[in-house]
């Protein structure tokens, strides 16, 4: 009898426990309000793309031929992106040519690049979640993240570019 006493007693200790030591927080300690967001901060943030989710980005030229795709974001210590550093070429991160370019050679799309045989998208966007990439017909216009990037010139051209090493700028 003593045993299951004691076990009894110990198992209401561990769970009623930590609800015995939470207490209603001071007025003067609960969190602020948020009055400088909007009630809606997605809708004040819409057009805004997710700096993560532009890493892997194809990058085509305008032929639609496929040049890289984005390895990094440099950004300086004020926030504003610096360079775009593409990798151009190669086979699984195998070869790559890395270059480094400034912003406004990119051109972001929001639509999917068209094969004229089939009329269908040629592009599958890779997801950091696991979901599926969805086509454009059912894919919500502001989902953080552009489609592919276009920039001018063609493999061989940016190829011929001075190559970005990371450990240069150590």
């Amino acid at each position: 009898m003593k045993s299951f006493l004691a076990v009894a007693l110990l198992g209401a200790t561990v769970i009623g426990g930590p609800a015995f030591a939470q207490s209603a927080q001071p007025a003067d300690r609960a969190a602020p309000a948020a009055t400088s967001q909007p009630v809606d901060a997605k809708m004040a943030l819409k057009g805004s793309w997710r700096a993560s989710k532009l890493m892997g980005l194809n990058v085509y030229n305008e032929a639609n031929e496929k040049l890289g795709d984005i390895n990094e974001l440099l950004v300086d210590k004020s926030g504003k992106i610096e360079a775009v550093v593409i990798g151009i070429g190669g086979f699984l991160g195998m070869g790559e040519h890395d270059i480094a370019v400034s912003m406004d050679k990119l051109k972001f799309v929001e639509v999917p690049i068209r094969t004229s045989a089939s009329g269908t998208a040629t592009t599958a966007r890779d997801t950091t979640t696991g979901a599926a990439p969805t086509s454009a017909a059912n894919r919500n216009t502001n989902d953080w993240v552009p489609d592919h990037a276009v920039m001018s010139g063609n493999k061989e051209q940016l190829k011929a570019l001075p190559q970005f090493k990371y450990s240069d700028y150590n």
